[in-house]
Order: structure tokens, then C-alpha cells, then sequence
């Protein structure tokens, strides 16, 4: 039990038996809810353009090819920017990514607010991207290093959690804030409601920065570095806050560290290592650990995880070639309805926004003045809604070994025949039906994806695995985003056919996972 009384005060403990010492308390709420902003503000960094579009393609002259690159340049960013995240997160620690990484991003998001064209709209964006994958990849694991074995599980239930909060909470704020007219002159510069809603949209990077301030860097961490001193210091405040006790009643007095022998991190006079030492230190793991991977590119990991990057590749391409633009879809078709257009099928909305630089001045004005209209964002809280509780409805039933090892094959053949019948709709009512179960169920297929990876790779390569997954479905979203433009310039029916393409490969390669416990090697 976490609370018995130790038997030797001086006998060093683990880092298990060290934080469930600690207990669960007003440091974990804690902790937990300054978790929310950085994983609210990566919802805000990869969507709030899809919300912003309708808007800003009046002001912007926006063409269906900028559209897609504004789209795509976020997550260009968050490829680039992934790795080398990684390695400062475990050179400098996971206290000063989070700080930083929330003040520099909350900057650049101002700064896009601030954007009078395109080309700088596309540049702060893409250095959004660039900055918010770092906090948001490290936020988990910063998460489940100051929790226990009995809490750690429930770790990515929280974090799917709040990301479908957080894509409840900017459709809501959308139905708020751009429908309200807001335009006034600084200098020479215009300033427009899309642009203050951008500016409102940095509050989670900067208050996300602004809470870790408070808390400590993760005593997993420092043990790791060899920096039992502040490790120690770390666990003794978590333990004061959880336990309303002195942080000299901690009973653990000193710390051990089952990893290999780390003594040389600390010099003869007990001073912790330099910033150079961990530079050099985290370049000597970082060479080994590649080393290390070579099973990856060996039977049976090499066709295992090329399947489940292009399985997650496919998959976030389809997801995210629809999620992206339905909001654009949805304004339009409130346009075409509130004008009397006798066609508002999906093939005429594509049409129309393809055709959308065509129009004369007169048409723009009173479309751009309808793309105001609240009514146009309805549509989208619903989506999320239904996401939402499709989350909280599915997860649990996750536990159940029969409904994790046919839930993707099931959705994801769903998912092919839901993505085409958005060819054949013709009202918004079903549009926003069909495109809920498609994105909720292809949510929860993402998710699984993650989860199946962890139980089929072993620990020494589970790491390099997620990161690669992630990164292909980024992939997948800037091609996506970057196709898709193009083939609603050819016809109708050439996004969906591509669509439907696309998930049918990525069902196939479904049927080829399997998750056993002969298979789990950990």
C-alpha cells in the first residue's frame, strides 16, 4: 500500500514506490487541469482556420487552392518540428518545452491575427505548427510521469477527452464571436472579427505556459538525469499539496533509479550535470537508441508497422479531408439556402466554391455577408456533440478484448460506404448526419490505431513507432489537404471516388492487424 509506513526510512525507493507515496490530490487536479489549455490550443492550432475560411476568403481572395495550403502548412510545420522537439524534451526537460513552447506559440498565433494577407497568414501558421507539437507531444508523457501504476492508464482517456472538448469548445466559440461585426483601422492595418477570433484562440498557448510556471519538472525526469536532489525535492511537494502535510514528513529520504548506472552524470563534488554534459549525454542515447531500432527493419516489425503507417496515413487523409472543410461546406450550403438556390447538394457546393473567384463583386458582398450568419455554425457544434459522445459511449467498451480487435475493421468498412454517400446527399440536415458518424467513427479508429501499436510493438522501439505513426498521418493531412483542391476542380464525383479509394486500402490493410497475446512482445 502507498500509505504503509516504511519499514527503514533510508532505504532508497524506486520511482514507483516513490510516487504512490505521493498519493492522488489537489496536485493532480492540478497538474490535470493545466493539462487542458496545451491540449485545447493543439485542437485550436490544427482547426481554427477551418472556422476562420469562410470569413477570411472574403478579405483574403482566397482561391480552393489556398484554402487546402493554409490547411496543409500547420501540420507541414508539425512534421518538420517533431523530432527535434523530442530531443530537447529529453535534453532540457519537459518543464521548459512546456513554458516556452506555449508563450512562443501563443505568439505566433497573435501574430497570424495580425496577418493582412495570405502569404502571412501561411507563414506564422506554419511556425503554429511548428511550435505546438513540441507542448502537445510532451504534455503526455509529462502527465504520466507524475502519476502512479493505479492513475497511468486513465492518462490517454483524459487526453482523448479534453481533445474532444476542445473540438466542442471552437465551433461553440465560432457560433459566439464571428457573426458579430468587427472592423477597425491601426495605421495602415485592417482588422477584421476572423482576425479576433485568431487572437482569442492563443488564450490556451499562453495560459497553458503561464500554469506550468507553477509546477515542478518531472521527477521521472530528473531521476533519469541522475538529479536525485531535485527529483526528490519535486516528489516532496507533490506529497505536501496531496497530503496537507510538512514536505519533511515525506517518508521516502532517497531515491534510486532502476535504469543502468547514471554516476557519471554527477561530478565528484555532487553538482549536476551541465547543459553541454546533457546535450552530449542525450546525442549518445539518441545515436544508440537508433541503433537499437534495428528489429523495426527485421521480420516480423518491418511489414507490421509499414502496414499501420499506411493504414494511419490513408486513415488521416480521409479524416481530415473532410473535417477541415466542413465547416467551409456548411457555410456555403446556409449561403445557397437562405439565397433560394433550388440545388444545395454536396456536388453543387463543391462546384461553388470551386467557381468561388468567378463571382462578380455584388455576389461576394451578399455571400460574405450570409457567411456571418450564426445559423452557419450550428452544424458544426452538432459534429462535435455527436463526437463527444460517441467518445465517452465507445471507450469503455474498449476494455473488451472481442470489441478492440474488431472495432477498426467493423468502422472503418462502415466508413467507406458513409464517405461516398456524401455524393448523394442534398439537404445540410443530412450532410451534418452523415459527416458526425463518419468523423466520430474515423476518430475512434485513430485512436485504436495508437492503441494497437503500443500492445503490438515492445518497449524498446514502442517510442520511435508512435512517433513515425503520427508523423504519417501528418503527412497524410497536408497531402490531403493538398490533393483535395485539385480534384474538386475536375468533377463531383473525383473526391469521393479518391476517398473512397483511400479507405477501402485502409481497410484492407486492417485485416491484416491483429493483436494477440502471442504477438504483444514486451
Amino acid at each position: 500500500m502507498a500509505n504503509r509506513a516504511r519499514d527503514n526510512a533510508d532505504e532508497p525507493a524506486d520511482f514507483e514506490t516513490a510516487i504512490a507515496e505521493c498519493g492522488f490530490g489537489l496536485f493532480n487536479v492540478f497538474i490535470l487541469c493545466s493539462a487542458v489549455p496545451c491540449l485545447t490550443a493543439m485542437v485550436f492550432s490544427a482547426s481554427a482556420l477551418s472556422y476562420v475560411m469562410p470569413s477570411a476568403e472574403c478579405d483574403l481572395d482566397l482561391s480552393i487552392v489556398d484554402k487546402g495550403m493554409l490547411h496543409a502548412v500547420t501540420y507541414a510545420g508539425m512534421i518538420i518540428s517533431a523530432v527535434p522537439w523530442g530531443f530537447i524534451a529529453d535534453t532540457i526537460g519537459r518543464r521548459p518545452v512546456l513554458i516556452s513552447g506555449g508563450w512562443l506559440d501563443g505568439f505566433f498565433v497573435l501574430c497570424a491575427s495580425l496577418s493582412q494577407n495570405t502569404a502571412q497568414l501561411m507563414a506564422f501558421k506554419f511556425f503554429d505548427g511548428l511550435i505546438i507539437c513540441g507542448p502537445f507531444a510532451v504534455v503526455v508523457s509529462y502527465l504520466a510521469e507524475f502519476h502512479g501504476k493505479k492513475h497511468r492508464p486513465y492518462i490517454m482517456l483524459f487526453v482523448g477527452l479534453c481533445v474532444s472538448i476542445g473540438s466542442m469548445i471552437l465551433p461553440l466559440l465560432s457560433y459566439v464571436l464571428l457573426p458579430v461585426p468587427i472592423l477597425f483601422t491601426v495605421s495602415s492595418m485592417k482588422f477584421r472579427t476572423w482576425q479576433v477570433f485568431l487572437a482569442v484562440s492563443s488564450a490556451p498557448s499562453l495560459l497553458s505556459g503561464f500554469l506550468h510556471i507553477f509546477l515542478p519538472e518531472s521527477p521521472k525526469f530528473l531521476m533519469s538525469q541522475g538529479n536525485y536532489k531535485k527529483a526528490l525535492d519535486s516528489l516532496q511537494r507533490i506529497y505536501k499539496l496531496n497530503k496537507r502535510k510538512s514536505k519533511e514528513s515525506y517518508p521516502i529520504k532517497h531515491l534510486t533509479d532502476p535504469t543502468p548506472d547514471r554516476s557519471d552524470d554527477i561530478d565528484g563534488t555532487g553538482r549536476p550535470s551541465t547543459l553541454q554534459e546533457r546535450f552530449s549525454r542525450a546525442k549518445r542515447k539518441f545515436i544508440d537508441g537508433f541503433k537499437q531500432l534495428k528489429p523495426m527493419f527485421s521480420s516480423p516489425y518491418l511489414a507490421i508497422s509499414l502496414q499501420v503507417y499506411c493504414l494511419h496515413f490513408c486513415q488521416i487523409m480521409c479524416v481530415n479531408s473532410v473535417r477541415l472543410w466542413l465547416p467551409q461546406i456548411f457555410a456555403t450550403m446556409n449561403a445557397m439556402d437562405t439565397l433560394g438556390a433550388n440545388d444545395t447538394s454536396m456536388c453543387a457546393v463543391l462546384e461553388h466554391n470551386a467557381n468561388a473567384k468567378s463571382m462578380d463583386e455584388e455576389e461576394k458582398r451578399v455571400e460574405c455577408a450570409l457567411h456571418h450568419d450564426p445559423d452557419s455554425y450550428l452544424n458544426n457544434i452538432t459534429v462535435s456533440g455527436i463526437g463527444l459522445v460517441g467518445f465517452l459511449i465507445i471507450f469503455p467498451l474498449m476494455r473488451f478484448r472481442v470489441v478492440s480487435n474488431h472495432i477498426l475493421k467493423v468502422f472503418l468498412f462502415i466508413c467507406i460506404f458513409l464517405v461516398g454517400s456524401l455524393y448523394f446527399v442534398k439537404t445540410s440536415l443530412v450532410t451534418m448526419i452523415v459527416s458526425a458518424v463518419y468523423l466520430t467513427m474515423m476518430g475512434i479508429c485513430a485512436t485504436t490505431i495508437i492503441g494497437m501499436s503500443v500492445v503490438i510493438f515492445p518497449t524498446l522501439m514502442r517510442t520511435m513507432v508512435l512517433l513515425l505513426i503520427m508523423t504519417f498521418g501528418r503527412l497524410g493531412s497536408v497531402s490531403g489537404n493538398m490533393l483535395l483542391p485539385a480534384f474538386m476542380q475536375l468533377s463531383c464525383l473525383a473526391p469521393f471516388l479518391w476517398l473512397c479509394s483511400l479507405m477501402s486500402i485502409a481497410f484492407l490493410f486492417s485485416l491484416f492487424l491483429k493483436v494477440d497475446d502471442e504477438q504483444s512482445l514486451n
